[in-house]
């Protein structure tokens, strides 16, 4: 006798596994941030991605009927999703970034670097001829998509990647090799600038980890779900911040620019480097969270360093 409260019993046609994702999606409490910031995005994306349809593209299906074995895929992903409390991404294997898929797992965090978008408008305002960039140095790559992104937007530059994790790298160079270019990217292992002694770059990229460790402690599921080590920043999530800033001058070529993103810790940096002209850079879902400063002013960290540390 057929279960009469299954929902395949009862939802036919996209627009109805959309309205009841977003019901148990809301019912378990879900947290979202992956990519999506609310259940009905969630639904979507998750949705449309195990259909093999264009995830920015609901409204052309929202009427479709559906199969008995497309219904019964549906009906899986939205049980893992709440299930498992993993980030959609780690379910799809797929996160997208400046317009862009990449390939993601538990390995690495989920792409969603404010320089993403940065990187989609060319760093305007901050490099002032992209076809100058020769060089690109991308600290902290994780999945590797801001080296991609970089690579595609500044198409004279080589650009080189590094990451601490060896995991981290395996997912990058997955994804390095998927868009083509293993011969643009190189991808090294170590401890932020550790594996590129010696060298000069016109442009360096950090996403670093940047969360407190009270955050990292109080993390729902959905983010606990990612790599610790992408994450913890310090006490106060600045302590791998200050050490690029103070080590960034060193690695860039004389008119180059390091740009970081460092969460909600501006005010900190501001009274930390009072004598430091950081320039933010805004998005259209932030203020304040991404910096760039010039390889000359760089030398104003010199000073405000010494009485961070105390030394």
């Amino acid at each position: 006798m057929p279960d009469l409260d299954a929902p395949d019993q009862h939802l036919h046609s996209l627009r109805d596994w959309v309205r009841y994702a977003v019901s148990r999606f809301n019912a378990a409490g879900l947290v979202y941030g992956h990519g999506t910031s609310n259940a009905i995005d969630e639904a979507a994306f998750l949705l449309l991605h195990t259909l093999h349809l264009p995830v920015d593209q609901l409204d052309p299906w929202l009427d479709a009927r559906l199969l008995p074995s497309e219904r019964a895929a549906l009906q899986n992903i939205i049980e893992r999703r709440i299930s498992t409390r993993k980030p959609a991404p780690y379910l799809t294997n797929e996160a997208w970034a400046g317009g862009h898929a990449f390939y993601v797992d538990e390995r690495v965090i989920v792409p969603r670097s404010l320089i993403a978008e940065l990187l989609g408008e060319g760093l305007a305002g901050v490099v002032g001829d992209a076809e100058k960039v020769s060089r690109v140095l991308d600290l902290c790559t994780g999945s590797g998509c801001l080296a991609v992104l970089a690579a595609l937007t500044f198409e004279n530059a080589k650009v080189e990647a590094s990451d601490i994790a060896e995991d981290a790298l395996a997912v990058a160079r997955r994804n390095v090799n998927g868009y083509g270019l293993e011969h643009r990217i190189a991808l090294r292992r170590g401890d932020l600038f550790e594996a590129h002694a010696g060298q000069r770059f016109d442009l360096i990229l950090a996403n670093p980890p940047y969360v407190s460790n009270a955050r990292v402690a109080a993390f729902p599921p959905e983010y606990a779900a990612e790599p610790t080590v992408a994450h913890a920043g310090g006490r106060d999530g600045l302590d791998i911040v200050r050490r690029i800033l103070a080590e960034a001058r060193q690695y860039l070529t004389p008119d180059g620019t390091l740009v970081v993103e460092i969460g909600t810790g501006r005010t900190q940096l501001e009274k930390d480097y009072p004598g430091v002209p950081f320039l933010w850079l805004d998005t259209a879902e932030s203020q304040g969270e991404v910096l760039a400063l010039a390889a000359g002013a760089l030398s104003a960290i010199d000073r405000d360093q010494a009485r961070v540390t105390g030394s």
